[in-house]
């Protein structure tokens, strides 16, 4: 079984729908890393040193790889990323090896087997 990390930076009040929305498309799970702090085109405002920009989460999602295209779809349309600048970014990346994922793939296996 091969997998991939999807890898999404969201506004901290969309981290649940998100995660939500990215279980229903087939996630098995995430790991959320809180107060994250990113910087698109435009640098970020400031008011006497304090930053106005709104807090971050970066979520990765370890998925297999015959899912993990509908998974990204789901969490960009969920964090409405193509609306305007600063909504949020996800991207993918292929994963060599992973251990510890051994109860994830038997439940994998039997919803794998169907899409292909």
């Amino acid at each position: 079984m091969h997998f991939k990390l999807i890898i999404a930076l969201v506004e901290d009040q969309k981290t649940s729908a998100i995660l939500d929305a990215a279980r229903k498309a087939g996630a098995t799970g995430a790991t959320v890393l809180n107060q994250v702090r990113g910087e698109g085109i435009k640098a970020a405002k400031t008011f006497f040193g304090l930053n106005l920009e709104t807090q971050r989460d970066m979520l990765m999602f370890l998925v297999e790889e015959h899912m993990s295209r509908d998974i990204l779809e789901c969490i960009s349309a969920i964090g409405k990323f193509d609306e305007g600048p600063g909504t949020g970014i996800a991207f993918q990346l292929d994963v060599e090896d992973a251990v510890g994922v051994n109860l994830q793939i038997s439940k994998l296996s039997e919803v794998v087997e169907d899409k292909l």
